[in-house]
């Protein structure tokens, strides 16, 4: 894989966009203390050991405190301080790293007015640093993630590259009598040597006969079906696709009804979505869909937007009221699960919402 370097001009869109948010909400700066929003941010990536912190102000000046042996991370940021995180090599306790962001971002920074924070993520002491007048941003940041700029769908696109070779390898190796566990191996490996780095995340479901979960030492067996609903990360970005493939190479009748049931889903979600649309709508036109379907139930969202968590918005989901918008990054994953279907399909595409509808992904094969 092509190394992908750092795009100063989209991280700079995502600060311009975040600054006028702020002017909108009259918020003179936001504390950033959630890794995730971090990167959107700064575009840095240090993974989960230490503690990253950050400010940006309403007229776009943006701090961002990191551990001293990732000083010179590739990053967009106005200043960059840093915090001792280790002494002769030991980690410092956790609680002592996020003291020494804290105060390292204390030191570079001053709030005046009301200020935004993540205040589910900020820890009391990080808080209390500053004699700041808060204000909840969790809900605004995530808002802000759903637009995706150029150098994100470029890492989820390199990304996607993994999970098409996963996909290409378990159509290979998949027969009666191989192990769940021989698959998950085989599958990481794949992915980590197609993308040529280490993965930020490898997930989710690797179980055969099963709606999902963590592999097993277990064997698939004849006329059963083998639901890879997989993702990788990649420098903090998220996959999410899913194929359903048939351990005996040939799918029973049933099977091939359910799954004859499930595709008209994909050309109703690609007629149906538009900026502006209800994602309840969509997922009640996929469930009247699969009501009908001859075999197996429909009893999961239809899906939900990606991108620096596996599931963000928006919702596809009756529990939540979003709406498509322009840059929304899609996972549509409609399935059918019954015990004679041994023991069910889902099949997951990507899709990105654009001005006139949606554009797809990733086209692969779905095939049984």
């Amino acid at each position: 894989m092509s190394q992908i370097s750092l795009d100063q001009s989209a991280i700079k869109r995502r600060q311009a966009r975040l600054a006028d948010w702020l002017c909108q909400r009259d918020l003179t700066a936001v504390l950033v203390t959630r890794p995730e929003s971090v990167t959107w941010l700064t575009g840095a990536y240090i993974g989960p050991q230490f503690p990253m912190f950050a400010t940006a102000s309403a007229a776009g000046r943006v701090v961002l405190a990191l551990p001293s042996r990732k000083q010179s991370l590739p990053c967009v940021a106005d200043e960059v301080v840093s915090y001792v995180e280790k002494y002769l090599s030991t980690n410092r306790d956790s609680y002592e790293n996020i003291a020494a962001a804290t105060a390292a971002l204390r030191a570079a920074t001053e709030f005046s007015g009301p200020v935004g924070a993540e205040l589910t993520s900020a820890s009391h002491a990080t808080l209390t640093a500053w004699s700041a007048d808060w204000h909840d941003f969790d809900a605004d940041f995530f808002q802000l993630r759903r637009r995706k700029e150029a150098d994100e769908l470029a890492l989820m696109r390199q990304a996607n590259e993994a999970n098409r070779a996963m996909y290409a390898l378990a159509r290979e190796i998949i027969r009666p009598g191989v192990n769940e566990l021989d698959l998950y191996r085989e599958l990481h490996s794949v992915a980590v040597q197609t993308l040529g780095e280490p993965l930020s995340y490898f997930g989710q479901d690797f179980q055969c006969a099963a709606r999902g979960g963590p592999p097993r030492n277990r064997v698939a067996q004849s006329g059963e079906l083998y639901i890879l609903d997989l993702g990788v990360g990649l420098r903090g970005y998220h996959t999410d696709n899913a194929r359903t493939i048939a351990v005996s190479g040939e799918p029973t009748a049933a099977q091939r009804t359910a799954w004859e049931s499930i595709i008209p889903v994909f050309a109703m979600v690609q007629e149906k979505i538009r900026p502006g649309v209800s994602c309840q709508a969509v997922y009640e036109d996929a469930q009247r869909m699969l009501a009908t379907a001859p075999v197996g139930v429909f009893n999961h969202h239809l899906g939900h937007g990606v991108g620096l968590a596996p599931h963000e918005g928006p919702h596809l989901n009756p529990n939540w009221d979003d709406t498509f918008e322009v840059g929304d990054y899609l996972a549509i994953e409609p399935g059918l699960y019954a015990e004679g279907l041994n023991h069910g399909i889902r099949l997951e595409n990507n899709y990105m919402v654009t001005e006139t509808g949606v554009e797809l992904l990733t086209d692969w094969p779905l095939e049984l």
